[in-house]
């Protein structure tokens, strides 16, 4: 049943794009939440049902909620800039679900908050030098990528600590997601829209996002 729902929520993914290529937005919406609704089914059907799995799941569930919020802003194009913020708002407290998880399994809790906000700077000067956006977006992009940053430190921190399969898919499935997210955000603020890259973020955040789901199955 969980490899059925992995490859539903791929076919619906390449619908999914389809259709937002095509500029149905209303039709991706629906195909994008089907999508995401795939890797929360697999997250709550892998979850042991402990602390930390009630918080990843809990990660999932946002995401998800995340991902049609994004889209929705496509189909209400006149208040577009407000619902990609608040999605990105969204978003972000999935991702500090995710860290108030893993967080604590963490033994090197000052050198990863050290490197997140380290890692984030320079990151986000790359980012900057090739991108145009409004302050009120940068803000929250430094917010947002902070946020996934050190969420990615702390999982690494947590592979070096102990290299658990626990540990190791999930540090995966949290670096597919960030790569996403730059991805993302380089070809929605970018010189160029491409839909290549549209298709890369997409791959990889499903990716990502399948990953942690089926992490929670190597919970001790």
């Amino acid at each position: 049943m969980l490899y059925i729902l992995v490859v539903l929520c791929a076919v619906l993914a390449r619908f999914f794009l389809r259709a937002e290529s095509k500029e149905e937005y209303v039709k991706a919406v629906i195909l994008k939440g089907l999508a995401s609704l795939c890797f929360v089914v697999i997250g709550l059907m892998c979850s042991p049902g402990s602390h930390v799995s009630n918080l990843i799941v809990a990660g999932l569930i946002i995401g998800s909620t995340a991902d049609v919020m994004l889209n929705l802003r496509m189909v209400f194009k006149e208040k577009g800039q407000l619902i990609f913020l608040i999605g990105i708002v969204v978003f972000l407290t999935g991702h500090i679900m995710y860290l108030a998880a893993v967080l604590p399994l963490c033994s090197y809790k000052l050198v990863c908050i050290i490197s997140g906000i380290v890692l984030t700077a320079l990151l986000m000067v790359w980012i900057f030098s090739r991108i145009t956006a409004k302050p009120a977006f940068k803000i929250f992009g430094v917010v947002y990528i902070g946020a996934i940053m050190l969420l990615n430190c702390v999982a690494i921190g947590n592979v070096a600590a102990s290299g658990s399969a626990f540990n190791i898919v999930f540090a995966i499935g949290a670096a597919l997601f960030l790569v996403s997210d730059i991805v993302l955000i380089l070809n929605t603020f970018g010189s160029e829209f491409r839909q290549s890259l549209r298709n890369t973020n997409i791959s990889l955040y499903y990716a990502g996002q399948l990953l942690i789901a089926f992490s929670l199955t190597l919970l001790a």
